[in-house]
């Protein structure tokens, strides 16, 4: 049997995971990603650090009524967010665990007269 994938250890985090789902559908403000994970300033900002440690992110500061910076994930970590959901996927459903359930929901159940 091989062995199971293995995960990006930046995106398998609670937090870093729930960020990169958020970054992958679109750049956001610091102060929208804050209030959708509902975490502190410090603990976003110690999160958005390690990915772009990793080169995992873009920053850009924009004028809206203020000086605001946006976040989004840039092309390594779009790629690296999309390893990561995979292999998970990978660990969580492997191919053969697939194959038996989709056996079994074709297959007659016993009694029961096929057409």
């Amino acid at each position: 049997m091989p062995n199971p994938p293995l995960l990006d250890p930046i995106f398998h985090q609670t937090v870093r995971t729930r960020l990169g789902s958020l970054l992958d559908a679109g750049a956001c403000s610091f102060a929208e990603l804050k209030t959708r994970l509902g975490v502190t300033d410090g603990n976003l900002d110690a999160h958005l650090r390690k990915l772009s440690a990793a080169g995992y992110l873009h920053s850009r500061m924009v004028i809206k009524d203020r000086v605001q910076t946006n976040y989004s994930l840039s092309p390594s970590g779009k790629r690296a967010f999309a390893a990561y959901l995979s292999n998970l996927r990978a660990i969580i459903r492997p191919p053969r665990a697939r194959h038996r359930f989709a056996d079994a929901q074709t297959r007659t159940p016993a009694g029961a007269r096929s057409r």
